[in-house]
């Protein structure tokens, strides 16, 4: 599949919207909760194609989803994975609070983002936000670095390939009091760093994989207990 290919499957996904609910969302509404929006951002990366070249077959080699790792001194989701993305300002709707957000945290030019379309609002029940995923397509990318250390620790670009080979999903397992949690997680190397990508950040990516028909069989029984 081309990098061409898979702008268009994101686009049908954005416009058809997604067949039943989201998988891995937890948690109802609020009265009091805060809108928020994150940018998916997908692109071509020239620079540094998959390490998993058998999955070519499936997805281009070079596609990539822009990611951040959450600084460790932060108040919620401190050290997770994450999209660019953030609480809306008054008077936003979720594009314009998502491309905002990514350009104050990755330096990026929104001018080069093609907005593809939004997805229904997900409840995150942790930090009391109803978040709105943005999907955009990097038709003109440019350099992205952390812009704030109080914010963010890495701002890297993922090969999708890598994120499907089965060798790097595992399920996630969370215990908090007596309550047990398990959900997708994805093994990611970048830069010379490893992170793990789980939470809401995972269930979004492996959620869109699903429904876009890239996911690879890979061993649910692999866990790794945080």
């Amino acid at each position: 599949m081309t990098s061409s290919s898979a702008r268009s499957q994101l686009f049908d996904l954005a416009a058809r919207g997604f067949e039943g609910p989201w998988k891995h969302a937890r948690g109802a509404f609020t009265d009091d909760a805060r809108p928020a929006s994150v940018l998916v951002l997908f692109g071509v990366l020239d620079g540094l194609p998959s390490d998993h070249e058998a999955q070519a077959k499936a997805v281009s080699h070079d596609l990539d989803v822009l990611l951040l790792a959450r600084a460790a001194t932060l108040r919620s989701h401190a050290g997770q994975v994450a999209f660019p993305g953030g609480r809306a300002d008054p008077g936003e709707d979720a594009v314009e609070a998502a491309l905002r957000e990514a350009v104050e945290e990755t330096g990026l030019d929104a001018g080069g983002v093609e907005v593809l379309g939004t997805f229904d609002p997900l409840p995150m029940p942790v930090s009391n936000h109803l978040v709105t995923p943005v999907l955009g397509w990097w038709a003109r990318p440019t350099p992205v670095r952390v812009v704030d250390v109080a914010e963010s620790s890495h701002v890297f670009r993922q090969p999708v390939a890598d994120l499907l080979d089965p060798a790097n999903r595992r399920t996630v397992v969370v215990r908090r009091s007596a309550r047990t949690y398990r959900g997708p997680g994805f093994l990611a190397r970048a830069e010379g760093t490893e992170h793990l990508v789980w939470g809401f950040t995972a269930g979004v990516l492996d959620a869109l994989f699903d429904q876009l028909g890239w996911t690879e069989p890979w061993d649910r029984g692999l866990e790794l207990e945080l």
